[in-house]
């Protein structure tokens, strides 16, 4: 599965994306996830994870590469979740009536250039037409001013906090469609 736009390839991660993962992971990127350092068999494990969502349910993250050079910038696309304890289907086993997010991770030294947002509209667009979702969510940090601005450019409006036990700063719930 691939998506592009004009300037962005967006593929199924590759082993290969490891070491561009492990810088895109750098420490302002982390304080967004809710984690601290990463080392390179974390981001193997997690490429893996990624790999296994797109593998059981058909849709997943992608890797986000710049086309004018094939660096990888980060992952943008989608995690299933469960919508009342707020835990993904790279982590847990899921099953039922699951939230869909629209996610974008990109390295620090690739923000505030619209790579995001182009990304995240191709992934909404895909979603709420081939594939027929009729609801995408994201789930934010609440003073994450950029990621939110991502968000109102791709339609979603602010719905609620959502309470996650693994990380300890407020998470807004942004949302689109029904």
């Amino acid at each position: 599965m691939r998506l592009e736009t004009e300037r962005l390839l967006l593929r199924i991660p590759e082993e290969r994306d490891v070491d561009g993962y492990v810088e895109v992971y750098d420490a302002e990127v982390m304080r967004f996830l809710g984690s601290a350092t990463v080392t390179r068999e974390g981001v193997a494990d997690g490429v893996k994870r990624m790999r296994r969502h797109w593998e059981r349910h058909g849709i997943g993250l992608f890797s986000v590469v710049r086309k004018e050079d094939e660096r990888l910038l980060g992952r943008v696309g989608f995690l299933l979740w469960h919508p009342v304890r707020w835990v993904n289907a790279m982590r847990e086993e899921l099953e039922g009536d699951l939230e869909l997010e629209i996610g974008w991770t990109l390295g620090s030294d690739h923000w505030s250039r619209g790579y995001a947002t182009e990304a995240a509209v191709a992934c909404r667009d895909w979603a709420l037409g081939e594939l027929g979702w009729k609801r995408i969510v994201s789930l934010i940090a609440r003073d994450n001013a950029a990621s939110i601005r991502v968000a109102e450019k791709i339609g979603e409006i602010y719905e609620r906090d959502v309470e996650r036990p693994d990380i300890d700063f407020a998470i807004g719930l942004w949302s689109l469609g029904e």
